[in-house]
């Protein structure tokens, strides 16, 4: 599986209104013709796939290389199927900015029409964000979310994050079925154009700094205070000696705030790193602050290496590589049909799928 992150220049702007309708149709059917042809689980597989995601933008029409094609695409997909969600058996939630805040109510209101536990799913969005803007301290901050599950359970995750400095904008992919734990390596795959300074806490090179961050809030919690004390930028030297090419560099830390955090945490009890993770308040800076203590004062190696790792069919809305071919858009929307008409299934199955392509 290659899911994991890209890496997109940040583009401003939206695409016409005549090409995002385009852009729904077209989804629409796609979505419709694998789920036919294979099963929602299928559909999963593929939308997890950044190097898949990229060319499906591509496909509909939009940016090869655009940050929005994230958020555009997603929306197309989300508009596309709202009313043909249930006889998919795929729902999507969330969306960009404020629209991701909703994600939870979304599932929760979804899950109940479904008969199905929605505590798992709203579990799950929210902890893949938390560890996208935690765990992978890559310099990117979500801004975009979106969540989605079948009535069967599965779930996959798009989300995005924007990196101003750099104008870049580099996108997340989850999986449920390929995933076997939150905090260790949950992208199967990472692929990126730009790499960054990043503290991967989710490598495996990190887990002994996972589990010492726990460890110095059971365990030792008076030391860890006074260790707190020495992260100052007034401080530092009196750590140690940095070379040039160290990938740590000091940073001037709330002291106040971070321990009030730090004794939140002690009253919580957590049991291990996704747990404290979990715990509310708790932020990049607070598991920065842990991980440096674990490898400063512990010698506990947490990984700096970023764990980062396209496609032409009917142009891009900027008119690259070349403007978008609506004669070609529309023939394509035509075969798509054509396709569907001649898939072995019953005269009523196929009445319809080609009935939910009338809109077309």
């Amino acid at each position: 599986m290659r899911t994991g992150i890209a890496d997109l220049p940040l583009h401003h702007g939206r695409a016409p209104r005549w090409l995002f309708e385009k852009m729904v149709k077209l989804s629409r059917a796609i979505i419709e013709a694998i789920v036919i042809e294979g099963d929602r689980q299928e559909f999963l597989r593929r939308i997890s796939d950044p190097y898949w995601f990229q060319a499906f933008g591509a496909v509909l029409g939009f940016d090869w290389h655009s940050s929005g094609v994230t958020t555009t695409v997603c929306g197309a997909m989300k508009e596309g199927t709202k009313d043909i969600s249930k006889d998919l058996g795929i729902y999507f939630c969330g969306g960009k900015g404020a629209t991701s805040r909703k994600t939870p109510k979304e599932i929760e209101k979804i899950s109940e029409g479904l008969s199905i536990d929605s505590a798992r799913l709203i579990y799950s969005s929210k902890i893949s964000a938390k560890v996208d803007n935690t765990c992978v301290q890559d310099g990117y901050n979500l801004y975009h979310h979106m969540f989605i599950f079948t009535k069967d359970g599965d779930w996959s995750v798009i989300q995005q994050g924007m990196n101003p400095a750099l104008k870049s904008a580099r996108r997340y992919h989850w999986l449920s079925s390929s995933l076997t734990d939150f905090v260790e390596e949950p992208h199967a795959g990472i692929i990126s154009e730009r790499k960054t300074k990043t503290l991967d806490l989710t490598a495996k090179q990190s887990r002994y700094t996972r589990q010492t961050s726990v460890g110095l809030i059971k365990d030792n919690f008076s030391q860890l205070i006074n260790d707190v004390r020495l992260l100052s930028q007034e401080n530092w030297p009196e750590v140690l000696n940095l070379p040039e090419d160290h990938p740590i560099y000091p940073e001037h830390f709330n002291k106040k705030r971070l321990e009030k955090i730090l004794h939140q945490i002690k009253e919580k009890h957590p049991e291990d790193f996704e747990k404290l993770l979990g715990i509310k308040g708790v932020g990049p800076k607070t598991i920065l602050a842990l991980s440096l203590i674990s490898e400063l004062i512990y010698g506990t190696k947490p990984s700096w290496k970023d764990p980062a790792r396209y496609s032409f069919a009917h142009g891009g809305k900027d008119d690259y590589p070349y403007p978008v071919q609506s004669e070609t858009y529309d023939q394509s929307i035509q075969i798509l049909k054509e396709a569907i008409r001649k898939t072995k299934l019953t005269r009523s199955e196929k009445t319809q799928a080609l009935r939910s392509l009338k809109v077309l």
